[in-house]
């Protein structure tokens, strides 16, 4: 579901997004096509986000959260994710103390961020597709 092509994109990884900023979903979006990805979402409300999470049936490889959206904070989004060993990236222009604690040592984004941080990110969360389960 998420070979690594010979060009060096991610093809056919599916990235969950979760982005309320339309501008700044959008150039994730663009980042992530042009890396090889399939785009899930985005999606900018907690509760549209919580259903995609959770529905088994939607295959997700890995996933980016912004912490704060429309309906709340995204944390039972991670949950969700967690529970179905969907590597993910937190993103937010707080530090680690402003996450639960079971949160606070997962992959982080500080917001604002820079395409190189993104595209390391994404690189980084997929080399653990498939292994941590």
């Amino acid at each position: 579901m998420s070979g690594r092509g010979a060009d060096g994109t991610l093809a056919g990884l599916r990235v969950l997004v979760v982005e309320d900023e339309m501008l700044i979903a959008l150039l994730i979006e663009d980042v992530l096509v042009e890396m090889g990805c399939v785009v899930v979402g985005p999606v900018s409300g907690l509760e549209e986000a919580l259903r995609l999470a959770r529905d088994v049936a939607i295959p997700i490889s890995i996933a980016f959260l912004d912490v704060t959206i429309r309906g709340g904070l995204v944390f039972p989004v991670a949950d969700a994710l967690m529970a179905r060993n969907v590597p993910f990236v937190l993103a937010s222009g707080y530090g680690a103390w402003a996450l639960p604690e079971h949160l606070r040592a997962l992959p982080r984004l500080s917001k604002p961020f820079s395409r190189p941080d993104l595209e390391a990110q994404v690189r980084a969360l997929a080399a653990r597709v498939g292994t941590d389960g």
